[in-house]
C-alpha cells in the first residue's frame, strides 16, 4: 500500500469516526490529490472541535488554493531565472547555424 493510500484511508476513517458519512471523506480525499495535502487536512480535524461539514469543505478548498499558488509560485520561479539567463547570455547561435546564413 502506497502513502498515498493509506493517507486516503486514513482521512476516510477519521471523517467516520467525526460521523460523518463514508462518501464524504471519499470525495475530499479524492480532491485532495496528493498525500502532503491529506495529511494537512488530517492535522485539522485533529485539532479541530465541531466541525460542520461546511467547515471542512471550506479547509479543503484552502488547502487546495495553498498548494495551487505554491506551484505557481514555482512555475514563475523557474520562468523568471530562464528569462533572466536568456537576458545575461543572450541568444546562443551554434557555429553551424551562422555558417548557414
Amino acid at each position: 500500500m502506497t502513502e498515498k493510500q493509506m493517507r486516503r484511508n486514513q482521512l476516510i476513517h477519521l471523517i467516520v469516526s467525526l460521523g460523518y458519512p463514508e462518501a464524504f471523506g471519499a470525495v475530499l480525499a479524492d480532491e485532495l490529490k496528493t498525500e502532503k495535502q491529506m495529511t494537512r487536512m488530517i492535522g485539522y480535524l485533529l485539532h479541530a472541535d465541531h466541525l460542520r461539514m461546511e467547515d471542512i469543505v471550506d479547509e479543503m478548498l484552502a488547502i487546495k488554493a495553498d498548494f495551487a499558488s505554491y506551484r505557481q509560485k514555482n512555475i514563475t520561479e523557474h520562468n523568471n531565472s530562464a528569462y533572466n539567463d536568456l537576458l545575461n547570455r543572450g541568444l546562443e547561435v551554434s557555429d553551424s547555424e551562422t555558417q548557414k546564413s
